[in-house]
């Protein structure tokens, strides 16, 4: 059955999970009718936006993103927020499908009714960022989801990208240091607004403590990208909940001091910038893939670049050729 768009904007603005994910699916589709309706769907819930606290989460494997994620956002939950939490599975190089299973492993998270997960495939995309985050986050807000966890797939990729849609990035790190200190990207430390040190509990709690110390030597060396906030560093347990009341003070101090510096507002408008940008380039890379003179061409094209008959420069040059000269022909 296929709904209206005015029904699905309607469900969305109520907080109608189902509706939510369906609007989603669309978006994720590489169906155009369906992608279409879905970027209609998303243009009509646009003024509905905005109002929520966009966190990005990264770390280690084995640093237990999840477990913190589901601790936290039960938390915030009984504290009267709505908490949608977003990870990025890693795909599949050979199906594309997701690897991992977030929902299984946030269970009390994922059947809470003030809470929405969804999982999407990274699609091969660098930082762990699946192809629609930005717009899923977009759906979330207009549900009346005021807390938003981006969960990457992990330190290694460009992390930058996720960075770049979200209001505050958070690296969560593991209590021994050592080694792991020396392994963290440069890269990462200038984009982190918050370094959290968690399983800080138990035999681990004076090594939280003693990486606490290692990081906040290493900060000094970085100058911070905001001018209204130096990072901070604190230990937390997930497993124990110490520690996540004071990390969302933390956090909620951030936004204060951001938003009075005016950093909030130009940090998210020169999001939308570069999600523009994104769309623009999508957009291209959709009509050439689709334009029938291209797709004529560009099979026999692979075969002579697999044959070495053609190298892979000039074959582009072909096709773009081709697909200027048909665009110039094309009625307006």
């Amino acid at each position: 059955m296929k709904f209206s768009t005015r029904q699905f904007v309607e469900e969305i603005k109520k907080g109608n999970r189902r509706y939510m994910a369906k609007a989603i699916t669309l978006l994720e589709s590489t169906l155009s009718e369906h992608f279409e309706q879905g970027r209609q769907i998303l243009s009509e819930l646009m003024p509905d936006t905005g109002n929520s606290i966009r966190i990005g989460i990264t770390g280690v494997p084995g640093v237990g993103k999840s477990t913190f994620i589901e601790a936290l956002g039960l938390s915030l939950i009984h504290s009267g927020h709505q908490v949608a939490v977003l990870p990025v599975d890693p795909s599949s190089p050979i199906s594309g499908g997701s690897i991992m299973g977030d929902k299984t492993r946030m269970t009390h998270l994922s059947s809470h009714p003030k809470a929405f997960i969804r999982p999407s495939p990274s699609g091969g995309k660098l930082g762990g960022v699946a192809r629609k985050t930005k717009e899923i986050i977009m759906i979330c807000e207009s549900a009346k989801y005021d807390v938003i966890f981006v969960e990457t797939v992990g330190v290694g990729q460009s992390e930058t990208l996720v960075a770049s849609m979200v209001d505050c990035f958070l690296v969560l790190m593991l209590p021994n240091a050592g080694d792991e200190l020396q392994g963290i990207k440069k890269g990462i430390l200038e984009i982190a607004d918050l370094i959290v040190i968690n399983k800080a509990d138990g035999e681990n709690l004076k090594s939280a403590e003693n990486a606490a110390q290692q990081y906040s030597r290493a900060l000094e060396f970085h100058r911070p990208l905001k001018t209204s906030w130096t990072p901070k560093i604190l230990t937390c347990s997930a497993l124990e909940n110490r520690g996540l009341e004071e990390l969302w003070k933390i956090i909620i101090e951030y936004k204060e001091k951001t938003q009075a510096s005016g950093e909030w507002d130009r940090q998210r408008h020169t999001q939308n910038n570069s999600w523009m940008k994104e769309l623009i380039e999508e957009e291209l890379l959709n009509r050439f893939r689709q334009d029938p003179n291209v797709q004529e061409l560009i099979l026999s094209l692979e075969q002579s670049v697999r044959e070495g008959i053609q190298d892979p420069i000039s074959a582009t040059r072909n096709l773009l050729d081709l697909w200027f000269a048909s665009m110039k022909e094309a009625p307006h």
